[in-house]
């Protein structure tokens, strides 16, 4: 396999438990949940709420109805965002946001007139939560922030921009790609209304998993509509989640998958999960302060980060050092935007890019060690 440290786009290798599960499903069940009678099928609706439910508890959530399944992030924050924000709403958000939330912003801006207010932050990614307090302006209505960037991996002020929404009556939606199942999440006492997920990051599931935790009473309009397998003879959505956000057949062997990456991670527990990789992010951003003219962007403190760190080699394009690490050492790293053009503009990488590499649970010293040495033979 080589060494693998892009666990920031997804996460590899998988528990091979939740391999064996999606095959196990397809061979001996492969039925759709929620729309049949028959055994099998109530065994598929089975299987999907007691993955609900796993979700829930992850992150310290009392109601399994209201985690909703998504096929990725992306559909997770569009549903979010286009089922909030009206015409001429305003929504405030992070100077770190990924495009599955920016463009879709952007989008908004041009289809319902709504005003954008990006809250400033260092080039570090650190961000004030005066700065947020600040933006708010009274047709506010939502607050968007990643929980951590996948440029810097600075991770955000959540529980008191949650504070800060809390007392106006706002609702704070979450983006916690980088931080779902490598970093302890409690929606209460964090004050998030809405936390998106992605399935096939750290929490270790298959690709076409994710979904939000709906802790809150505002309402979100459905992003699609059609067949729930229930109450057919209704003409619109049924206004009750699930059903409401979950318009079509629902990729049950996906959530099995998933189902059993959080029970890896719950037997592992998310602690122990987050101490190791805070460990190898430590011993990554002091192993590679010894690469000659590397220029690492970002904290260099691991406790304020997860575990993604960004950096640059004097007089090398990044493109050019990611397929030479690739071609020459089979070592794989991201080079670009990472899809997340602000965050660049912060550190003034926006016309170059940078590498970036992802730490996950199965990564071991001896990845950064090979690492290392290869940047050193440039």
């Amino acid at each position: 396999m080589g060494v693998y440290l892009d666990n920031a786009a997804t996460s590899y290798p998988k528990p091979i438990e939740v391999a064996k599960s999606i095959y196990d499903f397809m061979i001996n069940n492969g039925t759709s949940s929620g729309r049949g009678s028959y055994q099998k099928a109530m065994q598929s609706d089975f299987l999907v709420y007691e993955t609900r439910k796993l979700i829930a508890s992850l992150f310290n959530f009392n109601n399994p109805k209201n985690v909703i399944f998504t096929s990725n992030i992306t559909e997770s924050l569009n549903l979010a965002l286009r089922g909030i924000l009206k015409e001429n709403d305003h929504v405030v958000t992070s100077s770190l946001e990924h495009n599955a939330v920016w463009r879709c912003l952007k989008t908004l801006e041009k289809d319902r007139n709504i005003s954008i207010t990006k809250v400033s932050a260092d080039e570090k990614g650190y961000t004030n939560i005066n700065d947020v307090k600040n933006c708010i302006k009274e047709n506010t209505a939502l607050v968007v922030f990643t929980h951590a960037s996948n440029v810097l991996g600075t991770i955000q002020p959540i529980k008191e921009i949650g504070k800060l929404c809390r007392k106006n009556k706002i609702p704070f939606l979450v983006d916690a790609a980088q931080t779902a199942g490598a970093y302890p999440i409690d929606v209460e006492k964090e004050n998030i209304d809405i936390l998106a997920f992605t399935g096939h990051k750290s929490l270790l599931g298959p690709m076409g998993t994710g979904g939000l935790v709906i802790n809150c009473n505002y309402n979100i309009n459905p992003l699609k509509s059609g067949g729930t397998g229930g109450d057919s003879s209704y003409e619109y959505q049924p206004n009750y989640y699930p059903n409401k956000l979950e318009a079509g057949t629902l990729n049950v062997s996906g959530i099995v998958g998933l189902k059993e990456a959080i029970n890896f991670i719950n037997k592992e527990t998310v602690e122990k999960i987050h101490d190791k990789e805070k460990e190898l992010t430590k011993y990554a951003l002091e192993e590679l302060k010894k690469v000659k003219d590397i220029k690492i962007y970002g904290p260099k403190n691991n406790e304020d980060i997860v575990g993604v760190i960004s950096f640059n080699i004097k007089n090398y394009k990044a493109e050019d050092v990611a397929h030479y690490l690739d071609t020459k050492h089979n070592i794989m790293v991201r080079a670009g935007l990472h899809c997340a053009p602000n965050a660049h503009d912060l550190i003034n990488t926006k016309s170059i890019g940078t590498l970036r590499i992802g730490i996950g649970y199965f990564n071991e010293k001896e990845d950064i060690n090979k690492l290392v040495t290869s940047l050193n033979n440039l």
